[in-house]
């Protein structure tokens, strides 16, 4: 008889059909945990799949008392309490490096579309404004790729693979992290001195406390007015409200996010704005990046029931 996990957070069924196929499901398709199940049901559970960017804290770990391991699909887990986890022996697994490459090439998509002003290009030729010869300021030739300064925060999986791309591209690339890896990329000190040297700046780093909101106004100024953003790692890491305004004053020349301060809201603020593009989170959204991704769920799962410890835990969970 296949093992009982409880699904905690809203996640596609067409994510979880062919996880379904080797476990029994609990889908509470997002709702509160006491109003979708009894106290007995709850008691019950000793795994569950989680969205990783969305909370599971104490409170919520505490109305599962059996709870041995909270799997999280895809890469993250910032949502995850993981101190709270670790105290009451609850194993935390994730996926990392399982969408790599379909992030990475999101974050290509996104700085080809704000450097070359795709978005703004294909409106010209939609209202008739290239065929009319209409003069349009935002038409004006762009700096390209080639030679052009690219800094990439964070060089983990991600960040690798969007470095290996951005190289092809004959741009120079240059990195900021936690410490300094072996990669033929130019290494900076810090945030500051990246963002000074370079007019891409690509966000690839985990979320937490010690990221929130980094990417602010000074940060943002440093790029200069021919600077790009790109944000394809988590909302929290940009001040929004200082990339709105250093869009809108042109203190930067454009942005393309896939992620944002509140999902699934972005603010009409960002909306409006002609030099930004926008994706909904959809970075790691392939067939192969979800494949992935059960994989690596599956097999934390499959260890977990066996009593073996999880293959893709999160170190310090």
């Amino acid at each position: 008889m296949p093992e009982r996990v409880l699904v905690v957070h809203r996640l596609p069924k067409s994510q979880m059909a062919r996880i379904g196929q080797r476990f029994d499901l609990i889908d509470v398709a997002g709702k509160k945990l006491t109003e979708a199940l009894s106290p007995e049901e709850l008691g019950s559970v000793r795994a569950t799949i989680a969205a990783g960017g969305s909370r599971f804290d104490a409170d919520m770990m505490d109305l599962l008392p059996k709870l041995g391991a909270i799997v999280c699909y895809g890469t993250g887990y910032d949502g995850v309490d993981l101190k709270a986890a670790a105290a009451r022996n609850i194993a935390v697994g994730h996926s990392p490096g399982a969408n790599a490459s379909s992030v990475a090439d999101m974050a290509l998509a996104l700085t080809l579309a704000s450097v070359r002003r795709l978005l703004v290009a294909d409106g010209y030729v939609r209202d008739g404004s290239w065929a009319a010869r209409k003069p349009a300021p935002m038409m004006r030739a762009p700096s390209g790729m080639g030679g052009r300064k690219v800094g990439i925060y964070g060089m983990g999986e991600i960040g690798r693979r969007i470095a290996a791309r951005v190289a092809a591209f004959e741009s120079e690339v240059g990195y900021f992290s936690r410490s300094r890896h072996d990669v033929p990329y130019r290494y900076f000190e810090s945030l500051e001195a990246l963002a000074d040297w370079c007019s891409v700046l690509i966000i690839a780093v985990r979320s937490g406390p010690e990221t929130h909101h980094v990417v602010g106004a000074d940060i943002l100024r440093r790029l200069g007015e021919d600077g790009h953003v790109i944000n394809i790692a988590r909302g929290s890491v940009i001040d929004q409200a200082a990339l709105v305004a250093a869009l809108a004053d042109e203190t930067i020349a454009g942005a393309g996010l896939d992620v944002f301060a509140k999902e699934p809201q972005a603010p009409d603020a960002l909306t409006a704005l002609p030099n930004v593009v926008l994706t909904p989170h959809t970075g790691g959204h392939t067939l192969q990046g979800h494949l992935a991704m059960q994989d690596c769920v599956m097999a934390n799962l499959d260890a977990f029931f066996a009593g073996k410890p999880l293959p893709y835990a999160v170190r310090g969970g």
